[in-house]
């Protein structure tokens, strides 16, 4: 019966509850207060230690933002890390400042807590706002000032994710910290993340297609580019599309994504280009000036600056040609001088053998007539009967010759 009584009374008694916050406040106080007057000197000294600390962390800020100005073009390593120096806050000093003061003058339990309180939710929104510029630092210095100032909507997506992303994360951060159940929230943040992926699909690929033309960078703004039948130079590069005008002239849009799955060829990184030439003389050409051939056209080739020769040679007897192949490079990036160089190596071609009497081949095809009897015969007219039939000096009383048949082998 004791036990039950006992028991009973147990279950009956009230729940402890929190005191008013007056009265937190008013006990908070007091603990300051008793704490100061009692470790005065403890706090002093934990206040001199904590200043050097502060001053050093200014020094710290202001060498980068010295960093920052050292750069113009705003992409360098060197940027990248004095950015995330200069964005050092003031509340994080003095969040580390108290801090130390509380763990070195051993500070009551209600004051202690309530500084950890703020020194968690100071760090941790310090090191996002870091990792936060390293990451944006990192993909500009990839990037480049070109591509930088070319990818500015995809960056500006870039920078919104990169914040939403860290800060959510420093958000669940601060709240496991602080001892609150951050199961359910994480959930439905994964959840939320995958619907939305799920629905912007088509938008998030060209965006990381997007970031694909950023870090792999297979062209950039500026560059010569092929693919499938459209040939022409990139003039913008955006978060959904890449715009190139095209050879002819019209601007053609196509989708990041799309434009990626193709295979490109990019002109602008030649360090040379080749050029392949079929020159093809006639069969009547000697053997020692075929033997020739190869010689003259070396030292034409050689003549010009930016020129290298590799081969000429007879690469075959044709129906109607003796072939040969002509192969050099240009070492220029510049089409402007490869088509110039190119032309005045194939006219000086022209005119060497021009002057040495070496013919150039054009389609042709030899006819023989033959008469009934196998007889080859000409394929025109006979110029006597011919010009006697025009002059009216046919004996009278003639007729006509009947054209004799005739069969053709080609």
């Amino acid at each position: 019966m004791a036990t039950s009584s006992t028991t009973a009374t147990t279950k009956a008694a009230p729940l402890l509850e929190d005191p008013p916050i007056g009265d937190q406040v008013r006990h908070l106080s007091e603990q300051s207060v008793h704490w100061v007057s009692h470790h005065g000197l403890s706090i002093l000294i934990g206040c001199a230690i904590a200043a050097v600390i502060v001053m050093v962390m200014i020094g710290i800020k202001m060498v980068g933002i010295k960093l920052c100005r050292s750069d113009d073009t705003g992409t360098h390593w060197r940027t990248t890390i004095g950015r995330a120096l200069a964005k050092t806050r003031i509340w994080f000093m003095a969040a580390i400042a108290a801090q130390l003061v509380a763990g070195y003058a051993h500070a009551p339990d209600s004051v202690a807590k309530t500084i950890q309180f703020f020194f968690t939710i100071g760090v941790t929104l310090q090191v996002a706002v870091w990792v936060r510029e390293l990451i944006l630092g990192a993909v500009a210095y990839r990037a480049g000032a070109d591509e930088s100032h070319a990818l500015g909507s995809a960056l500006g997506i870039v920078r919104l994710l990169v914040t939403v992303a860290v800060f959510a994360i420093a958000t669940v951060l601060i709240l496991d910290n602080l001892g609150v159940n951050v199961t359910g929230l994480v959930a439905g943040l994964g959840i939320g993340g995958i619907a939305i992926g799920l629905a912007a699909q088509g938008i998030f690929s060209d965006l990381f297609a997007a970031l694909s033309i950023l870090f792999d960078k297979p062209f950039r703004r500026g560059d010569g580019i092929k693919f499938d039948q459209t040939s022409g130079s990139v003039e913008a590069i955006g978060l959904k599309t890449t715009r190139v005008r095209s050879a002819t002239g019209e601007e053609v849009v196509i989708s990041n994504a799309n434009l990626l799955n193709k295979e490109l060829r990019n002109y602008s990184r030649l360090e040379h280009r080749r050029m392949i030439h079929k020159l093809g003389l006639i069969y009547q050409t000697q053997p020692d000036v075929l033997r020739g051939i190869s010689d003259r056209i070396r030292k034409i080739v050689e003549r010009h600056k930016y020129t290298q020769f590799l081969r000429c040679g007879i690469a075959g007897l044709g129906a109607s040609s003796i072939d040969f192949e002509l192969q050099f490079d240009i070492h220029s990036t510049d089409y402007e001088v490869v088509f110039a160089t190119n032309h005045e190596i194939l006219i000086e071609i022209v005119s060497e053998f021009a002057e040495a009497g070496i013919e150039f081949a054009y389609p042709t095809q030899t006819t023989f007539t033959a008469a009934p009897d196998g007889r080859i015969i000409m394929p025109y007219p006979d110029a006597s009967h011919a010009d006697a039939d025009h002059c009216g000096d046919r004996p009278s009383g003639s007729t006509p010759r009947a054209p004799e048949a005739t069969a053709k082998d080609a």
